[in-house]
């Protein structure tokens, strides 16, 4: 038999083991570094448990098969933090998954001694020699963390309830007609997630299937398992002088309550769940016929059960809830229609908004209504005139504390355009800059996700299903709901101008922001700046002096633009991103500006006209990666000769949908230091310069969806640093050269879509490093000949989308 100082041994070298491994792989690889480091931070504040005298006994005073299933849990840990560095950076789906993975030991870890951790918390409040005012100011921090509800019996429904009876009936049918034993109701706060599950609870069809079994808990950030237990064991089953010793007691006296309701069927409510609780639900799924589990939360669970995202109301609901709330007992007086509709259109959809917003302006005047209005329109946060909708709203951002880049990521959302797609990759090139963030976009996916698990933002991943064989972060976009993009504005324009980190403008017209005309001559600190203009903005610029400015995003619509003079002055700019929203490109005027940016970093041109003036970006010479995405190209690139150098340090080459680009410029393969090269999406490119061979420092090379092209040059074979290559797509190859067998570190090839080829060469087999091929059912065929000679091959089959190809061959 196992002693408790053999298993108090055993914890503790594997908790050692581990947090060694942290620290390594930590050092070892810059992917995952954020949750490596939170796992560090938490192994570390367990070492006054494991060195405590005693304490690490008070842990393990618990059931022989919980200790030893957490053993095993924390030694299986080791594995998976070693895997990390071998987690391939194109490979987002593995990243996304194993990233849920790290989070999870973290929220383990915490769970399993939140005991003890919680003394320390109490003994640093006794060491203030509070006497007995400790328990009561440990009280009040639980009551405002949100403890449990006063009440865990199904709580009742508002008087009144607009716009939710298509979500009611959607939810009822995933739980009613569907095989699933966990359902995640998410989105941000203020949507009405809890008012939903409260619908759902007092359903009549739901009573006839689950009768009283419905049980209904408002869970907090700080609620053990054995907490919830035992609430539901008192208020729901009954179960009075019920005193729960340790968590797996809880969870074996619950499931044996659950058991003895015989065939009856169960719904459990799980309301406001936090990320940090992900585990609760886990001990929560029991294996019960008929027991069914519903959380609401702002964050998503992907690895449990199914997740319903909860939409915003449409503009007749959202209309009615404003009238409701504003105009009780149909009191509609001297307000016109005109301005309930322009209200209901800032509110953005929000009930809570709606709600809040509509009771601020019950039984006041039409002039109250045009003067709130007009702040909104002049520019004013809508935060600044409700603080319970800020309030609401900004917990979401508030639960980032312990991620600060994360937090710092979410505000900078508000530098674009309002309703407009981002792209990840235009984020990465920023987040690089201002966070030291690692160049691959490990941790740009990393923080998108996590701000996507908080539904901060909408991530929208390419394809149907994010698979796990497609990388590549122009694939990648974000969208943001309105009210969320005006919270990171409102959040980041606390400080005076001058003082702000980021700083937002928006010019309507020419009409310059007063503070801008009054503080020309006084410099601004901000860091990341970003300028917006619309159709009928001229160009006509004031000065503005902003020493720090790394990053400068600007936002345009005319057909015509020009560069900010003020811009030669900004010596420290890292990251210049230039996009139009307008109908057609724009043509830019002033690029030689450009040129005096002497630590420009990356550069981003989308959407733009380029004009032979571009020659001027050539003598960049820290320029590390130059964008051009949906760019009318022209004659734009025909200085780029052998003759010509240029972009000395260029690293990255990214060209993207610019459809008049029909061949490529000789000069780009005298790029001595190019490591990644994307063209995509460019379907009137015939050929690629014979020359591409030189280009002896590449590692990825990315074709995608160059319908036209119609062959690789032979010089191929003499990129032996290339790793990954992506011809998916390219519709008119006919056959890959000889020379492709000369690939030496090739690893990952991507040709799915490619229906011209009919025959692979057979030096194929000298690719001895070959991992993994992605292509289409037919083309595996031919690959599968080969599959003897190549030991590490790999198929990947994926599904092709036919009307897709058919779009690209008539494009």
């Amino acid at each position: 038999m196992v002693t408790k100082n053999q298993y108090e041994a055993a914890l503790q070298t594997v908790l050692v083991e581990l947090l060694k491994t942290v620290v390594s792989q930590t050092k070892r690889t810059a992917k995952f570094r954020t949750l490596l480091r939170r796992l560090d931070k938490t192994l570390r504040s367990l070492e006054p448990i494991m060195c405590g005298h005693g304490r690490l006994a008070r842990v393990l005073d618990r059931p022989e098969k919980e200790t030893k299933m957490f053993i095993f849990y924390v030694e299986n840990g080791k594995e998976i933090v070693l895997k990390c560095s071998r987690i391939k950076c194109w490979n987002v789906y593995k990243k996304f998954v194993h990233a849920n993975k790290l989070i999870r030991l973290d929220h383990e870890l915490l769970r399993f001694f939140q005991v003890e951790l919680q003394d320390n918390l109490s003994t640093r409040f006794r060491g203030l020699s509070l006497g007995g005012e400790v328990d009561q100011v440990l009280s009040s921090v639980t009551k405002q963390a949100g403890g449990f509800s006063s009440s865990i019996n199904i709580p009742g429904l508002p008087d009144v309830i607009i716009g939710f009876d298509f979500h009611l009936k959607e939810v009822k049918h995933m739980l009613l007609k569907n095989d699933i034993q966990v359902l995640t109701v998410s989105a941000p706060g203020g949507c009405g997630k809890t008012t939903l599950a409260k619908m759902l609870c007092h359903d009549a069809e739901i009573k006839d299937v689950f009768g009283d079994n419905v049980f209904f808990v408002t869970v907090s950030r700080t609620t053990s398992f054995k907490t919830i237990v035992q609430k539901l064991l008192t208020h729901h089953l009954q179960v009075n002088n019920c005193e729960l010793q340790t968590d797996e007691e809880a969870k074996n006296e619950l499931e044996n309550m659950m058991r003895n309701m015989g065939s009856e069927k169960i719904l459990l409510v799980l309301d406001d769940v936090w990320s940090e609780s992900e585990s609760l639900i886990q001990d929560l799924k029991y294996q019960i016929p008929g027991y069914t589990i519903l959380v609401t939360s702002r964050f998503m669970f992907s690895s449990i059960g199914s997740t319903y995202e909860l939409g915003l109301l449409n503009d007749e609901d959202a209309k009615a809830l404003l009238i409701h709330s504003a105009f009780p007992c149909d009191r509609k007086v001297n307000v016109p229609d005109d301005l309930v509709s322009k209200m209901v259109k800032i509110c953005k959809g929000f009930p809570l908004a709606l709600t809040v917003i509509g009771a601020s302006l019950r039984d006041q005047s039409e002039l109250k209504w045009k003067t709130t209005l007009q702040i909104c329109s002049e520019g004013q946060s809508i935060f600044d005139l409700n603080n319970p909708l800020l309030l609401s709203l900004q917990t979401s951002v508030d639960a980032l504390k312990d991620s600060p880049v994360a937090r710092d990521c979410f505000l900078d959302l508000g530098s674009f355009p309002e309703d407009e797609k981002i792209s990840a990759s235009a984020l990465m090139d920023i987040w690089v800059v201002l966070y030291n963030l690692d160049k691959e976009g490990m941790y740009t996916i990393e923080y998108l996700v996590e701000l996507s698990s908080r539904n901060l933002l909408s991530l929208v991943l390419p394809g149907k299903d994010a698979s796990e064989l497609e990388g590549y972060c122009n694939e990648h976009y974000v969208t943001q709901h309105d009210l969320l993009r005006e919270l990171a504005i409102h959040l980041s324009s606390q400080e005076p101008i001058a003082q702000r980190n980021r700083l937002f403008i928006e010019i309507r017209g020419n009409v310059i922001p007063v503070w801008w005309i009054e503080q020309a001559q006084q410099p601004i600190n901000t860091r990341l700046l970003s300028i917006s203009t619309d159709e009928m903005f001229s160009s006509v610029w004031n000065d503005l002096k902003a020493p720090n400015v790394q990053a400068l995003i600007l936002n345009i619509r005319s057909k015509k633009y020009s560069l900010p003079h003020f811009i030669r002055n900004f010596n420290e700019l890292r990251v210049l991103n230039i996009t139009s929203y307008g109908i057609y490109p724009t043509e830019l005027h002033e690029l030689s500006l450009i040129n005096c940016l002497s630590n420009l970093r990356r550069l981003r041109l989308e959407h733009v006209s380029l004009s032979p003036s571009i020659q001027s970006i050539t003598e960049l010479k820290n320029l590390e990666k130059l964008s051009l995405i949906m760019c009318a190209i022209g004659n734009a690139l025909e200085f780029c000769t052998v003759d010509h150098p240029m972009l000395p340090n260029l690293i990255e080459l990214e060209i993207e949908s610019c459809y008049d680009l029909k061949e490529l410029p000789e000069g780009l393969c005298s790029l001595n230091h190019l490591v990644k090269l994307s063209i995509t999406n460019c379907h009137e490119l015939g050929a690629l310069p014979e020359a591409l061979g030189s280009l002896s420092n590449l590692e990825t090379l990315r074709l995608h969806s160059c319908t036209r092209l119609s062959k690789l040059p032979e010089s191929i074979g003499m990129l032996h640093s290339l790793v990954f290559l992506d011809i998916s797509d390219c519709l008119s190859i006919t056959s890959l050269p000889d020379q492709i067998g000369e690939l030496n570190e090739l690893r990952v090839l991507k040709m799915s879509g490619c229906h011209g080829l009919e025959e692979l060469p057979d030096s194929v087999t000298n690719l001895t490093l070959f991992e993994d091929v992605i292509c289409d059912e037919e083309t595996s065929y031919l690959w599968s000949y080969y599959e003897s000679d190549l030991s590490n091959l790999k198929i990947n089959v994926v599904e092709e989308d036919r009307f897709a190809n058919f779009m690209k061959i008539v494009a």
